[in-house]
């Protein structure tokens, strides 16, 4: 119950369409632009950044340790040991890296990546808007694969795995189609590793270098070349 009362506030409440809609928007301009350096319209994704952390990791990690009384580990947020486990992870990514050329190629894809299409305006936006994303990239893993899997597993063994992919593909479907699709492979994948490595901890950092190279290879395509995408960005 927790897991679907939690998807309802994020869905409403907590994406960046939330921000721009909210009533509170225009009156905190003045105050945005003057924090975020001229960059104001960056703040619905700083209020997707945090909102991600509040809802989808301080909350599920809150339940298990304050109500359910049980070390943290038992819903995949572990460190130790990870190690070990890097090598599958980077051999993903790797893997990834042809599809996320193609991806950058399509139209579908360059209209949609980066979220905030000034990203490229400026280094210090790139880079700050890129944490923002990690952020997001923290509180889908623990979430879904952590919190939802680890949970269910408990009860379903690994049928867990394909419960969690329903709302983990559905939150996709504003999304260009064969992300979408992919979406479900991805679930159940990372949700797989996760349950091996014990830990959601890879799976962030994976998540989010796949989310970065995109973004990079879009800006790239949409400047004309590598070149002009380093020089944006650093």
């Amino acid at each position: 119950m927790s897991s679907t009362v939690l998807l309802i506030v994020f869905q409403y409440f907590g994406k960046p369409e939330s921000y721009r809609g909210s009533s509170f928007a225009a009156a905190l301009q003045p105050l945005t632009d003057a924090w975020l350096g001229g960059h104001g319209d960056l703040a619905p994704y700083v209020h997707w950044g945090v909102m991600s952390v509040v809802l989808r990791v301080i909350i599920p990690l809150g339940i298990v340790a304050l109500v359910f009384r049980e070390p943290l580990a038992t819903c995949g947020w572990r460190w130790r040991g990870q190690l070990a486990h890097l090598p599958r992870y980077a051999a993903l990514y790797l893997a990834m890296l042809p599809l996320l050329f193609w991806a950058a190629t399509q139209p579908s894809f360059q209209q949609k990546y980066p979220f905030y299409r000034a990203a490229a305006s400026d280094a210090g936006v790139f880079w700050g808007y890129e944490l923002l994303y990690g952020a997001q990239f923290m509180g889908v893993e623990v979430f879904f694969r952590g919190f939802m899997t680890f949970a269910l597993f408990r009860r379903f063994g690994y049928n867990a795995l394909f419960i969690m992919a329903i709302p983990y593909v559905m939150v996709h479907f504003n999304k260009p189609l064969p992300e979408t699709f992919g979406a479900l492979g991805a679930a159940l994948v990372l949700g797989l590793l996760a349950l091996r490595a014990g830990s959601v901890v890879l799976g962030i950092f994976l998540h989010w270098a796949v989310g970065f190279t995109m973004d990079v290879l879009a800006i790239a395509k949409a400047l004309g070349g590598f070149g002009a995408a380093m020089r944006a960005i650093f």
